[in-house]
């Protein structure tokens, strides 16, 4: 039984294949520009895997975030702030290529339509997924939100760690980039301080 599923197994994988040939030659280039031995064993097939795992973290170029959330929009009069909070974020620094991860905090208070709940942290993967800045990333989510959604408001807050900022440069290895932006209902200090208070809460 167990060497049966062993053959069937197959992994899936969907790179451009010419996309990945290009790469895999930059990557190549790269390690053999490093003084590195790309034919030893480690690295035979790291210019290739780099090349996919590149094309998975900025698959985002491909993705159209206002198609996401329209796709899974509902009509409802529920108008109190709805708000999804604690969303991995994982992307990668437009000046090093170096990763920043951390979390995203979203609410928006509906204005006729609701959207479901798993197209946020959608949105999100969608932005990230793409050479960025952490204060361009905050205002791409939240215009599309806005933009698609047209809301009585939308906040969302960014809390990051920069590996450009800890593994080089001034090497903070406790550092943490908080962004926020806010529009509309959010504008207004007491929704404002709901949502800030919400976030910071342990409500699970």
């Amino acid at each position: 039984m167990f060497k049966t599923l062993e053959m069937s197994y197959v992994k899936e994988e969907n790179y451009n294949s010419e996309m990945t040939d290009k790469l895999t030659d930059n990557y190549r280039n790269i390690i053999e520009g490093l003084g590195e031995d790309t034919y030893r064993d480690g690295l035979l097939k790291t210019p290739e895997r780099a090349a996919k795992a590149m094309q998975f973290l900025t698959s985002g170029y491909s993705m159209d975030a206002e198609q996401i959330l329209r796709s899974a929009m509902f009509k409802e009069e529920y108008s109190e702030m709805v708000l999804v909070k604690d969303i991995e974020i994982y992307s990668l620094c437009e000046h090093h290529m170096l990763p920043f991860l951390g979390k995203a905090h979203i609410a928006y208070i509906p204005n006729g339509y609701i959207v479901g709940l798993s197209k946020i942290p959608r949105v999100v993967d969608v932005f990230a997924r793409r050479l960025q800045v952490q204060e361009r990333l905050t205002l791409d989510i939240l215009n599309a939100i806005n933009n698609t959604l047209k809301p009585q408001g939308v906040a969302i807050v960014i809390e990051a760690m920069h590996m450009c900022m800890m593994m080089r440069g001034v090497q903070k290895q406790n550092s943490v980039t908080t962004t926020s932006a806010f529009r509309g209902q959010f504008e207004k200090q007491e929704t404002r301080t709901e949502f800030l208070k919400l976030i910071g809460s342990k409500l699970h």
